[in-house]
């Protein structure tokens, strides 16, 4: 009797099978991602899949053997440079200066939040089935990293402790929305140190007096 077909597995992740995926799919699906958040960098969410699956050096098909379409492949990018950033903030916590390792991490989150800004736009307009539960993770995730480094700053005299956590984000989030990283208008391309000038006001604000 004909079996139906398998179900797509959420996010895009290998359907299980009861035994290690094999290393060559791995590694396609590992160079998918790359190229993934390569291109979107460059040419925004709504990117050509084949050329993503060009620059990863492999077909179409294999490509939409990993991921459904291109809610999943957003997805997956916006959870890769998610995880790079709070990696990020797992290390300094261990930095010498807890102010230091608050402000390193704050100007990666800005950069973080300039580049991916259009990513969780598109993600917002599609109507996958997990995407509601992939932004509440995506921003407690977030959070939990500033907290752990706003804390340990407070912890150390060098933050104010009327300082809330998703505050800071907010600030920092605000800053990223009215300085586009991609596409900027004329007004905006003229001061592109605008960003940075704002975010040393907001790290200025955090020091405890």
């Amino acid at each position: 009797m004909n079996q139906p077909p398998a179900e797509p597995q959420p996010h895009g992740r290998p359907p299980a099978v009861g035994r290690p995926a094999r290393a060559d799919a791995v590694r396609n699906r590992e160079r998918i991602v790359a190229a993934a958040r390569e291109t979107f960098t460059e040419a925004g969410p709504e990117a050509s899949l084949n050329e993503i699956a060009r620059r990863a050096g492999v077909g179409p098909g294999t490509l939409y053997r990993n991921f459904s379409g291109r809610p999943e492949l957003l997805a997956a990018v916006l959870n890769d440079r998610i995880d790079t950033l709070c990696t990020r903030a797992r290390g300094l916590l261990s930095a010498d200066s807890a102010s230091d390792g608050l402000a390193e991490w704050l100007h990666a989150f800005l950069d973080h939040a300039r580049v991916n800004q259009g990513l969780g736009g598109a993600l917002m307009l599609q109507e996958l089935e997990t995407t509601g539960a992939l932004g509440t993770d995506c921003h407690q995730r977030i959070l939990d990293s500033v907290s752990a480094l706003l804390t340990r700053a407070q912890d150390h005299g060098a933050a104010r402790r009327d300082l809330a956590p998703a505050d800071l984000l907010q600030l920092v989030v605000g800053i990223a929305l009215s300085t586009p990283h991609k596409k900027a208008s004329k007004a905006s391309s003229d001061d592109p140190e605008q960003a940075e000038r704002l975010l040393r006001l907001v790290l200025d604000a955090t020091k405890a007096h």
